[in-house]
């Protein structure tokens, strides 16, 4: 089992204004309460939502999650104390971390089903949110940036209850594994970049770029 420490949700707000043009996110995220009761949909968790569909949201990003285990680390990495939801996560969790979750591995959330289906890749509305312009390579440096879930069976869920493991994927690829394939731009571990990119549970955003790397590289190499 994984405790859940919080549930958090958000809608689109400024986010930051230069030269009149407003920046839009849901980012900022708040705390709901212990034992509210939740519709978990194939797109989003009931009172959530996103600014940006075309980067953020959709059905392969449904769920974020976030491990509390790396909160003290990036509290004294940074010298901040954190509020709810310092990286704009849904789910701030405890038990498992990127090294222990695996690509297309399935979990119960209440009456939902979500499948793990690929890492985070912060963008600049991170940077906006937590006014540091190098937290973006700072997280995907250390390779605490969280996952997304996809919904496999929409449900009721309820703030505090715990997530159940209900499947490990059998190619035991995890989230460390995609940051490592993602961040081998030279293809020294060609094999595992090209078992990340063959996974058919690795969102179509992480999982093309991967393909593309292969035979751009392959090509030059030639």
């Amino acid at each position: 089992m994984i405790d859940v420490l919080a549930v958090n949700v958000g809608v689109p707000q400024v986010l930051a204004e230069h030269d009149g043009q407003r920046t839009y996110s849901a980012i900022a995220k708040s705390t709901v309460a212990k034992g509210t009761v939740l519709w978990l949909s194939t797109g989003n968790l009931a009172g959530d939502a996103q600014a940006d569909l075309s980067v953020h949201g959709g059905a392969d990003k449904a769920l974020y999650t976030y491990p509390a285990e790396h909160l003290r680390w990036w509290a004294a990495e940074l010298g901040e104390t954190f509020g709810a939801a310092p990286f704009g996560e849904n789910l701030s969790t405890m038990g498992v971390v990127e090294a222990d979750v695996c690509i297309g591995g399935i979990w119960r959330w209440g009456e939902a089903v979500i499948q793990i289906s690929q890492p985070r890749w912060p963008c600049f509305k991170l940077a906006l949110h937590r006014h540091r312009a190098d937290i973006q390579k700072r997280m995907r440096s250390a390779g605490r940036t969280g996952w997304y879930h996809r919904v496999l069976e929409p449900g009721e869920v309820v703030v505090g209850e715990p997530i159940e493991i209900l499947a490990r994927d059998p190619l035991g690829l995890t989230i460390a594994d995609a940051h490592a394939a993602m961040s081998d731009r030279h293809l020294t571990n060609r094999s595992l970049v090209e078992a990340l990119a063959d996974h058919p549970d690795l969102a179509a955003q992480w999982r093309e770029p991967l393909r593309d790397r292969l035979r751009t590289v392959g090509t030059n190499l030639a």
